[in-house]
């Protein structure tokens, strides 16, 4: 019996289509091809010069002798490894597909203000090209931006005790009313914020005047098993990854979270699983998420970093039957953690309006609930080989 056809949201019939996703291979773009491949007949063609975390997606699974095992998605994701900074490929696999989504960006903050020139080529140069042939070739672009954009408060700029610091229309983040608004030029923090916004306002612009199809995300801390690196293991050791895996990596190690500027910003946190639902709408829901700029956040999950260290010691514990620490975390400046140029927003608090009326989307897991995916996930991965690099060598006498 034949497979009920899948029907978007005006009851129309889903087509399958190609997608180019630049970026493929990184935390998001592992969990998009998974669900692309998992419930739909797309086909991927998975653009990255790295492909660690879709391996299970690429290789043939496991057979027994003298069988060949086939995934079920077979011949619908082909993985293309190139730098789209300088690759003549690119414009050819956009010109194959029906949709191109770009996940490519450096979007770690101690390299915003320690590499800003990298930050500002990453996130908005290297991305022109991307932009160019979508709009040249008549192709749909779906974008992936930041909340960083929002910049700081204007609830921020009022004295600390303002009565109106507490008001929603002063911190919660709009993405058709609120500004954007930036610190100072010395404090290159910004230059990752800035590159995401000027790339936001090319596409609009191409938009309006070229009718390019658009759409434009702003994630507003995805978290899950994949996300980001932990330091010396799957990423470089000098790196400082995001808060989250931050404090991962000293959860794993068993040091102390480290609490910048005493942990008083606050934030949201959505599960990885959510926010790909909603992706997969605007995918399959052309038409609704046509010329949109979507918040993909959770406003429940609403906490400070202090906050979130306290929570992620209590799930880590549970999952890792270990006994916190007596001094589970430390006080350091943004200076020292950061380096010089460190700025910060005090809020990012997301409004759900548009994404809840154009694609009928709410986010589902709680934070502890996210933070047990997560840290479960991590512990099993990691914790054995941060045991061996954490092992001495014994010194021959």
């Amino acid at each position: 019996m034949a497979a009920a056809a899948r029907m978007d949201l005006d009851g129309n019939p889903i087509l399958p289509m190609t997608i180019c996703m630049i970026g493929a291979g990184g935390f998001i773009g592992s969990h998009l091809c998974e669900k692309l491949m998992a419930e739909t007949p797309h086909t991927v063609l998975a653009v990255d010069v790295y492909s660690d975390k879709i391996k299970h997606l690429l290789d043939p699974p496991s057979a027994a002798e003298g069988q060949q095992a086939r995934h079920p998605w077979d011949g619908r994701i082909q993985f293309h490894r190139l730098n789209i900074k300088h690759d003549s490929r690119l414009e050819g696999l956009i010109k194959m597909s029906d949709l191109t989504i770009n996940l490519a960006a450096i979007c770690t903050p101690a390299d915003y203000n320690t590499r800003p020139l990298d930050t500002i080529y990453s996130n908005f140069i290297d991305a022109l090209p991307v932009v160019r042939y979508c709009s040249e070739n008549n192709k749909r672009l779906i974008h992936f931006s930041t909340c960083e954009v929002y910049g700081k408060t204007i609830g921020s700029f009022l004295p600390k005790d303002h009565p109106l610091r507490k008001e929603p229309e002063f911190y919660v983040l709009k993405e058709d009313t609120s500004p954007c608004i930036f610190g100072s030029i010395e404090k290159q923090r910004w230059s990752y914020a800035c590159a995401k916004q000027l790339i936001e306002r090319l596409i609009y612009a191409e938009g309006a005047e070229n009718g390019l199809e658009f759409t434009i995300v702003r994630p507003f801390n995805w978290i899950g098993p994949r996300m980001d690196f932990i330091p010396g293991i799957d990423g470089p050791s000098e790196g400082v990854p995001r808060v989250l895996a931050c404090f991962s990596n000293n959860l794993l190690r068993h040091e102390p979270l480290k609490l910048v500027d005493g942990g008083q910003s606050q934030r949201t946190f959505v599960y990885i699983k959510d926010a790909i639902e909603a992706v997969l709408l605007m995918i399959e829901n052309r038409a609704r998420a046509n010329g949109h700029i979507f918040n993909v956040g959770n406003p429940n999950n609403e906490v400070t970093v202090k906050q979130l260290a306290e929570i992620m010691t209590q799930v880590y514990s549970k999952v890792s039957g270990e006994a916190p620490l007596e001094m589970p975390t430390l006080d350091v400046s943004s200076k020292e953690f950061y380096g010089e140029g460190y700025d910060d927003s005090d809020k990012r608090i997301p409004d759900m309006t548009i994404i809840n009326k154009q694609l009928g989307w709410n986010p589902k897991t709680s934070l502890w609930d996210l933070l047990e995916s997560t840290l479960t996930y991590q512990h099993r991965t990691y914790a054995e080989a941060i045991k061996r690099s954490m092992a001495k060598p014994v010194a021959s006498s």
